[in-house]
């Protein structure tokens, strides 16, 4: 909230009257770090100290307001390098030898105690609002504990505002924790026991060995960790406590706006879409990780140890979300670390672990020892589906199906089951097709983690004697998880479509990607571009693929569609929307919309190792990653904002899809029929269809091409069906949200209106 500085007086930070709408996420750093990353051969310091003595931003040191070291590579097995900073006559700012002082805590906590506490009592009031403005319409409020700072401090604010019987916390023990986070939960829950605020502890049935095992490693895309392993066991702990299974409750969340781009754009009081019935409440949405620490500083709070040690975050001990500190995380908890590095190990080599290429694992395929369960096949007008070593009943499943518009057929066989159904039944009714396929899903490969169990509401669904559904009323909530279920998005195998799409030259663009001078000079002279450029051989026939796949050259000429965008203004953000739809249908443009997750940052690093485990090769994979800079460049990165990419000099350091701007009723209704023909003429889909991903299809859903949530697609859709009746209509019975083109119309159709 507040904007901050190093204050060379005190070694601390120093909060200012004015806001801030960035922060570099400042955190003290204590001896046992400067230990554990070999300053001590540079500087001397009590490594007894109880205070801190210097703070980092990143890999950047800070002493005393001067920016005195940073640290450089590092990784699983190497330690971080030590770059000693020097001014501008080469002099070391911090001589070697220079003895430390330590931070004087209490005078950095005088110059900042009014502006804390000011922001104390803002935020104990926003949170008592919440709860006076919600506390007749919740069942219960609980706090999401972590053991980490943020929780810390946030239950801490929580304490503040409210009656200590009107909540309680709930620990999510994953298992994987460091060890030094169960003894700051350990001393925080003796405290809440003295305060009379009840405490509860939840946890999987699952040890983690065993759920890393079953599922395989989790990545940064297959994340179902945070399920099994934290709300599934938060939402059955609660229901437990409150002797109801149809609760709704609040969270008090201690996520902060300053922790990434995606946070940044949460709301204070939010609908959960990972657990039914469940709002969350970030109070601390505005606090910055300075504000955080010198609040703990402020109030004696519990500090993890973790943070002395150099952990910049106390989550999971071997996490694919972090990086930067794994040598630190290794060093710190051998033991514990040791654990889930021999499973990762199982599966990848010692060099894909230090790289980090075990990260960005999307399907099954890299796991060692897993095997298809699931094929499918067509013959005869049927879909037909041979399941293998299932591990739970498909007929108990189907309890959860209710009636449907079409015949299948279930035959058990000596090692599973077959399941088949008319082709036809994919076009007259898609969305009972995905039903009956999840259920498929859930058969083959359930473990019984009780993420379905979670969902169901009624009490149906059961795994505590192993599967059973009893008077089921077919809300199909237990059927939300992507693809049915979480074993199988993390198990499954790459389908015959998409590797043949990988191996259908995803390198489009080669070395020579568009530049924005290249379309402005095409747009110039039109027809007579390909014959009067100044572009060499490679560059024109490269642009030539782009300008095909935009949908702006026809038969080597300038086309209908492009002339349509000259009337809308080329350059303009409509035009831009227009081509953005069409190039999703290219296999490059494609693979980034498929494969980067909104508002992530992805190292360069990660990209090259995604393309790479999806059988891209190394030089195909390089051109890929350097590509997207220039897709960036052009109006698309600029006025569309579909990416941006950040780099030091010619080196491509980062790449991120970021949130295009929501397009146009008229852009989403053409990307909608271009969606329908790429699936084969399919005029009637759900919303949920829409917005799900994870189905393989060579349509490209408008939702995945401008990352639009399940509100934007719904306003878009009621007002084409305003509009555009006779293009669209969107209605909502039985609690199905269709949407049905007219099949007497096409994409190209549509393109008349821009006229």
């Amino acid at each position: 909230m507040y904007a901050y500085s190093h204050d060379p007086e005190t070694g601390g930070l120093l909060l200012a009257d004015s806001l801030s709408e960035f922060s570099k996420e400042p955190r003290p750093v204590w001896a046992l770090e400067l230990d554990l990353l070999g300053f001590g051969d540079f500087w001397k310091y009590d490594s007894s100290s109880a205070a801190p003595y210097l703070w980092a931003e990143s890999n950047i040191y800070w002493y005393r307001g001067k920016k005195v070291a940073k640290t450089n590579g590092g990784s699983l097995y190497e330690k971080p390098e030590i770059e000693i900073l020097r001014d501008e006559n080469g002099d070391e700012i911090l001589p070697k030898g220079t003895s430390l002082i330590p931070v004087d805590v209490e005078a950095m906590l005088t110059k900042n105690r009014l502006r804390i506490e000011a922001l104390e009592t803002l935020t104990v009031k926003k949170i008592y609002d919440i709860y006076r403005k919600y506390d007749k319409k919740l069942d219960c409020f609980h706090v999401a504990f972590s053991g980490g700072k943020d929780s810390i401090a946030l239950l801490e604010l929580v304490r503040r505002a409210l009656p200590r019987t009107a909540f309680m916390v709930v620990f999510g023990d994953t298992g994987m924790e460091f060890p030094d986070t169960y003894r700051a939960v350990d001393a925080v829950e003796a405290r809440c026991k003295e305060d009379g605020i009840a405490f509860y502890r939840a946890k999987s049935r699952f040890a983690p060995e065993e759920s890393w095992r079953l599922f395989g490693p989790p990545s940064r895309v297959l994340r179902w960790c945070c399920t099994v392993h934290k709300s599934v066991p938060q939402t059955l702990k609660i229901r437990e406590i409150l002797g109801k299974r149809d609760y709704t409750g609040m969270a008090f969340v201690g996520v902060r706006g300053h922790e990434s781009d995606a946070r940044a754009n949460y709301d204070e009081v939010m609908t959960s879409r990972k657990t039914v019935g469940q709002k969350s409440c970030n109070p601390m949405l505005e606090w910055s990780s300075a504000e955080v620490w010198l609040y703990i500083f402020l109030r004696r709070l519990v500090v993890n140890h973790a943070y002395r040690l150099g952990n910049q975050r106390a989550g999971c001990v071997f996490c694919p979300m972090s990086i930067k500190t794994d040598y630190v995380k290794k060093a710190s908890y051998p033991d514990i670390f040791k654990k889930f590095e021999n499973i990762a190990l199982e599966h990848y080599s010692p060099e894909n672990l230090e790289n980090g290429y075990w990260r960005a694992r999307v399907n099954g395929a890299q796991l060692v020892g897993n095997k298809a369960k699931i094929t499918q096949s067509s013959l005869d007008g049927q879909e037909i589906y041979v399941v293998i070593n299932p591990t739970t009943s498909i007929t108990t499943w189907l309890k959860t199906l209710g009636q449907m518009p079409f015949e299948f057929n279930v035959d058990e066989t000596a090692t599973g089951f077959t399941l088949s159904f008319p082709l036809e039944a994919r076009k007259i009714s898609p969305v009972c097709v995905g039903k009956l396929r999840a259920l498929i899903n859930k058969a083959a490969y359930c473990v019984g983690c009780g993420a379905c169990a979670a969902d169901c509401r009624h009490g149906c669904l059961s795994f505590s004697q192993g599967l059973s559904v009893d008077n089921c009323i077919h809300c199909q909530e237990c059927n939300g998880i992507d693809g049915g279920c979480l074993v199988y998005q993390s198990r499954k195998f790459p389908t015959v479509k998409g590797e043949s799409r990988m191996k259908a030259s995803i390198n489009c663009f080669h070395t020579h990607a568009p530049k924005p001078e290249w379309i402005a000079d095409f747009f110039a002279k039109k027809d007579e571009f390909l014959s009067n450029n100044s572009l060499g051989p490679d560059q024109i026939s490269n642009f030539r693929t782009f300008l095909r796949a935009a949908g702006l050259l026809e038969g080597g000429k300038f086309s209908k569609f492009a002339e349509i965008l000259v009337k809308v203004g080329w350059n303009s953000e409509m035009a831009n929307s227009l081509m953005l739809v069409n190039l999703a249908y290219n296999a490059q443009m494609n693979w980034y919309i498929q494969n980067l997750s909104i508002d992530h940052n992805y190292s360069r690093q990660e990209v090259l190792a995604l393309l790479s485990e999806q059988g891209c090769s190394a030089i195909n994979a390089r051109m890929v990653v350097s590509a997207y800079k220039r897709i960036c460049d052009l109006a698309l990165g600029t006025k569309l904002h579909f990416g941006k990419t950040e780099g030091k000099g010619k080196n491509l350091l980062s790449l991120t899809r970021t949130k295009p701007i929501v397009p146009s009723p008229l852009v989403m209704l053409y990307a909608l029929y271009r969606f329908a023909e790429g699936c084969g003429g399919y005029y009637e889909f759900s919303l949920s269809r829409l917005l799900d991903f994870t189905i393989e299809a060579e349509g490209v859903s408008p939702a995945q091409i401008f990352a639009l949530a399940r509100d934007e697609t719904e306003a878009l859709l009621n007002g084409l069906a305003r509009t555009n009746p006779d293009f669209v209509t969107f209605t909502t019975t039985h609690d199905l949200e269709l949407v049905r083109l007219a099949d007497d119309k096409t994409a190209a159709g549509v393109l008349s209106l821009f006229n």
